[in-house]
């Protein structure tokens, strides 16, 4: 079956500023410019009084550049005649609670998510606490290309407030849902290693895990964007993590990425057990509690699959970036869902990415089985993911054709790029919507299985066979 086809990206004003439903990121002083923050700033502004609105929560993370690109998008938002909440330097998931909370017109959030350290981003957030779907963002986008904004008058600038409350709402909230039982989970005495990687999880994570009675041994907990190691919390960046989990003895180690959306575990071990496992344990404490359907994005392991078929619960598959797969959930009313990159997004708090949840989830799991983390993994079938990266030309049509062509029995999905499928095994190649490269995702029983099919697929773009 095919599904409907579209590009997943939006044009950039250069080969490394990116545009598409997760926002606008670039190299800080090459592409991501204070002017540049400032005009989609104010572009951001003009779509939410367009839309009867005059306020917007702004919020950033660690990245050095933060302060200045701050400064730059609150003189956008203002001149365009939009008061600012500013809640300083929160996590991504924090922010868009603020949006619901101050029932704000949208939010902008200055984060590069996992990119190194050089990079910086724009993500915008809807009245819904959303990141934009693609029609609203591709109309933001026009907007800011067109330039020639009119500012406000001078008695019509908007007003700045600042909510210093933000992160002990997004504890609370968290704390109180019926799937986190803290009386269990501190009865329990787990120890964490927690790495932050100098990221804003350091003014949430160790409180959470203080609340549920946790033995916490901190890395790289200090919020000041200087990031130590490659950000992205995936097992090659994950090393220290592994080996302080050892030495310290803990039940688990937990890494989040820098805005502390995605939440990536080691087990006791010192093993990482890969990203999707995060979401596939937060889907089992979910479901035992709550039946209903699940939404993961294309690239998602087949563990989720299997966790979810353990409850008797239907899987639909969604275009990768939150965004798309938010709109999917509202769409299935998922009780859960989330992305393979450790992404976990339950409707019950809100429709985004949020590490802080899935890490108490997961505690909640830990405590209830009684089970550790190796122990929980073993106990399902295993899958492995092999990941690589291609240059990004043109057009990508004539590589899609040519491997549909190499495996004409797989079923095709043209929702993101393209994913091929069988029992057992996909194949998913599409284009980066952060950074300027296709990315081609295989998964199979067996090492062997997932890179024979990146294999082809990379031969396929060298223009072989």
């Amino acid at each position: 079956m095919i599904a409907g086809a579209y590009p997943v990206s939006f044009p950039a004003m250069s080969d490394t500023l990116m545009r598409s439903v997760s926002g606008v990121r670039g190299i800080v002083g090459a592409d991501l410019t204070p002017e540049l923050v400032a005009r989609y700033a104010a572009a951001f502004g003009q779509v939410v009084a367009g839309q009867g609105h005059r306020v917007v929560v702004l919020a950033r993370d660690s990245r050095t550049s933060g302060p200045v690109f701050a400064d730059a998008a609150r003189a956008g938002l203002r001149g365009a005649g939009i008061s600012v909440i500013d809640c300083g330097l929160i996590p991504t998931p924090t922010a868009q609670l603020a949006v619901e909370h101050h029932a704000a017109g949208g939010g902008i959030i200055l984060t590069a998510s996992h990119n190194p350290v050089e990079w910086n981003a724009l993500k915008f957030v809807g009245a819904d606490g959303m990141f934009l779907d693609r029609d609203s963002a591709s109309r933001l986008f026009a907007l800011a290309d067109a330039g020639g904004m009119a500012g406000a008058a001078w008695d019509a600038l908007g007003d700045l407030d600042v909510d210093a409350s933000a992160i002990e709402r997004h504890l609370d909230a968290v704390l109180a849902l019926p799937y986190v039982d803290g009386e269990r989970i501190r009865r329990r005495g787990l120890s964490v290693v927690l790495d932050c990687v100098r990221g804003a999880g350091g003014t949430i994570m160790p409180q959470l895990l203080d609340a549920l009675g946790c033995r916490t041994v901190g890395i790289d907990l200090e919020p000041d964007g200087r990031f130590p190691r490659s950000p992205e919390p995936v097992p090659a960046n994950l090393r220290r993590l592994g080996e302080t989990v050892r030495e310290a003895g803990a039940d688990v180690g937990m890494a989040v990425d820098p805005d502390v959306d995605r939440l990536a575990l080691v087990d006791g071990t010192g093993t990482p057990i890969g990203e999707d496992y995060t979401l596939a344990f937060a889907v089992r404490t979910v479901l035992e509690r709550t039946p209903g359907p699940v939404v993961v994005n294309l690239s998602t392991s087949l563990v989720v699959d299997d966790a979810a078929a353990a409850f008797g619960a239907t899987v639909t598959r969604a275009a990768v970036g939150e965004a798309n797969v938010a709109r999917a959930i509202q769409r299935a009313d998922a009780v859960i869902g989330g992305e393979g990159n450790g992404g976990v997004m339950l409707p019950a708090l809100h429709i985004g990415r949020d590490a802080p949840l899935a890490a108490a989830l997961i505690l909640d799991l830990l405590a209830r089985t009684g089970r550790s983390v190796a122990e929980l993994v073993g106990s399902a079938p295993r899958y492995v993911i092999v990941k690589a990266k291609a240059p990004r030309g043109p057009d990508l049509d004539p590589v899609y054709a040519a491997l549909g062509r190499r495996f004409p029995d797989a079923v095709v999905d043209r929702q993101d790029g393209l994913r091929l499928a069988w029992p057992g095994r996909w194949l998913h190649v599409r284009p980066s919507g952060t950074e300027p490269i296709v990315r081609l995702i295989a998964e199979a029983p067996t090492s062997e299985g997932a890179e024979s099919l990146v294999a082809q697929a990379t031969r396929i773009f060298e223009g072989g066979a």
